[in-house]
């Protein structure tokens, strides 16, 4: 069953199109990483999926449903945290439940339920000055998942921190989607990072973007370093590696007044 479907997407800003007839359709349940050259479109991609921008032509649909703005059954993580500075972090987490009008007791347990599940919850009433970057984020995520979204929108929610903290947040972030199996939308510019979480990778080209290549990763769940090391993961990464960095060059523009 489609979760998410681009159909034949076209987006404009003053300077140069961003997105050119792109046409998608990411599963129920998918976990779908996209990563392509600077300027590609990946973030414009997902900011229309969250309801944030408008196509300039052609459609956004989510459930089968144009999407007309944000929703709340789509949960957008950034690479900014966006935490309330003067909140602890279980009050970050409850904030959108509490703006649904989540009862206190309720919010509270969910709130706490999620802290658990990535890592937090000796944490809790922590303000987040006091967190580290991977932290953060993990906090970040878990205030996405408690508002029982079915769909999340990851935004290179990890491309700021350390390469250790990376692979850390990358693990929990599969063992949390292998629990729930919510539809999820991961931008990268890392090759590695986008084989190792995805069950198919979106590979877009540049200026304008539009799909080069989609690539299934034929590797089990869960993943493990195991995987990450093993020679089929090499050579999927590889393959994404030509995919992103090899692409036809597009044609010089035509001065003006001339022809070819």
């Amino acid at each position: 069953m489609t979760k998410i479907s681009f159909r034949d997407v076209t987006h404009r800003f003053e300077a140069f199109t961003a997105l050119d007839r792109v046409s998608l359709d990411i599963a129920d349940g998918e976990f779908v990483t996209v990563v392509g050259p600077s300027g590609c479109g990946k973030s414009t991609l997902l900011n229309l999926a969250a309801g944030l921008l408008e196509p300039g032509a052609g459609t956004v649909e989510v459930d089968g449903r144009r999407v007309t703005g944000p929703g709340p059954e789509r949960g957008v993580i950034f690479q900014q945290y966006a935490l309330f500075p003067w909140m602890s972090t279980r009050k970050n987490v409850e904030f959108g439940l509490k703006i649904a009008g989540v009862p206190k007791r309720e919010r509270r347990a969910t709130a706490e339920h999620y802290l658990d599940l990535v890592g937090l919850a000796d944490f809790a009433d922590a303000l987040p000055k006091t967190l580290s970057g991977g932290m953060k984020q993990r906090c970040a995520i878990a205030r996405a998942y408690a508002v029982n979204p079915s769909v999340l929108l990851m935004d290179e929610p990890f491309g700021a921190l350390d390469a250790l903290t990376r692979v850390q947040l990358q693990d929990g972030l599969l063992d949390t989607w292998t629990r729930e199996r919510r539809t999820v939308m991961f931008i990268t510019h890392d090759v590695d990072e986008a084989v190792y979480l995805a069950g198919r990778v979106i590979v877009m080209a540049a200026r304008p973007g539009r799909v080069h290549r989609v690539i299934d990763v034929d590797l089990p769940y869960p993943r493990t370093e195991e995987i990450r090391l093993s020679p089929e993961f090499d050579e999927l990464r590889r393959e994404v590696w030509k995919a992103v960095y090899h692409q036809p060059q597009p044609p010089a523009p035509t001065p003006e007044g001339t022809t070819r």
